[in-house]
Order: structure tokens, then C-alpha cells, then sequence
């Protein structure tokens, strides 16, 4: 008896398995041809050229936004759209702690605000535009020059951080031209 349980447990895990292996995920009623609308939405990034910014942080969110639109190439000659981007930075205690006897801040934050503005080159008509923010958090050692390394580092971390929500929004504007 315990056998034959075990059999059919074996069997229906395997038929569960076969079934699991096929499913895929897709609108039901769309047509779909294999590799042509990811090839389309990766054309229309490509595109896309990022303006120049002036602050290390905001060149470091521009960098990290140019390989992910382009995939390490360099921008178009002549871009469909122009991003224009603008980032702040604001940096704060997030937490107070004591260290013996002083009241000393033991983490920071630094807050990044990336702004973007999505234009045709045509016509200069505005496709999409965007804010996002990101928080990267860093200790506060004792010595000066590791919490200034340390603010760099979130810093570098928070850039990449919003580029990639930047990238994602931009994508989701430019879907939304495509179905009006």
C-alpha cells in the first residue's frame, strides 16, 4: 500500500512538472510573433540620446542611463528622442545613536532626485517626463576621510540605482506613445 502511494505521488509530480514546463506568460488575445515587439522597444531606446549634466553624481547617473539604453554603444547620430535629465543630491543623519558619552550620527542617507524630459527631435514635442528618487544608506565612521568615501560610495550606488528606475520609466512612456 505505502508503495503504491509513493508511486502515484511520484507519477503526479511528474505530470505536474510536464504541465509546469510548457506554460508561458503572454496576453491571451495578442498576436505574437517570436522576437519582433522586444526588437522594436530595444530600436526605439536605442534612439534615445541623454543630454550632457554638470555634477559628478548626475554624470554618473548618465553614464549608467547611456549603457542601459544602448548596451555599451556609443549614442546615435541622429536620435529619434532627447532626454534631458536633471539630478539633486541631498545628504542626511538617518539615525542618531550614542558613542559614549557624544550624540554622534552612526548612518547616513544620501537622497538622489533624477528629473527627465523626453522630447522628440523632430518637433520638439514633449513624449514623456518623469521624477524618481532613490535613498542609499553608509556609515559614518570615526575618521573624516572614511565618511567622505563611504557618502561617495552610496552615492555611486544610489546613481546606478536610478538610472535603472529612469530606464524603466522611460521605456513605460515610450510604450504609452505606442498605443495612442
Amino acid at each position: 500500500m505505502n508503495a503504491t502511494i509513493r508511486a502515484l505521488a511520484l507519477a503526479g509530480s511528474g505530470l505536474l512538472l510536464m504541465i509546469a514546463a510548457g506554460c508561458t506568460v503572454r496576453p491571451m488575445l495578442a498576436e505574437y510573433t517570436p522576437g519582433t515587439a522586444g526588437q522594436e522597444a530595444v530600436a526605439e531606446l536605442n534612439s534615445i540620446s541623454v543630454a550632457p549634466v554638470s555634477t559628478r553624481f548626475a554624470q554618473q547617473v548618465r553614464n549608467h542611463l547611456v549603457f542601459l539604453l544602448h548596451g555599451g554603444a556609443s549614442e546615435p547620430a541622429k536620435p529619434e528622442y532627447k532626454l534631458d535629465l536633471t539630478v539633486a543630491r541631498g545628504v542626511g543623519s538617518s539615525v542618531q545613536i550614542q558613542r559614549g558619552s557624544e550624540n554622534e550620527p552612526t548612518a547616513g542617507t544620501v537622497t538622489l532626485t533624477g528629473r527627465y524630459r523626453i522630447t522628440d527631435s523632430v518637433t520638439g514635442k514633449e513624449v514623456g517626463n518623469g521624477t524618481q528618487r532613490v535613498n542609499a544608506f553608509f556609515d559614518r565612521p570615526p575618521q573624516e576621510f572614511a565618511v567622505l568615501r563611504a557618502q561617495r560610495d552610496a552615492e555611486d550606488r544610489a546613481a546606478r540605482e536610478l538610472a535603472e528606475f529612469i530606464h524603466l520609466a522611460v521605456a513605460q512612456d515610450l510604450a504609452r506613445l505606442d498605443v495612442r
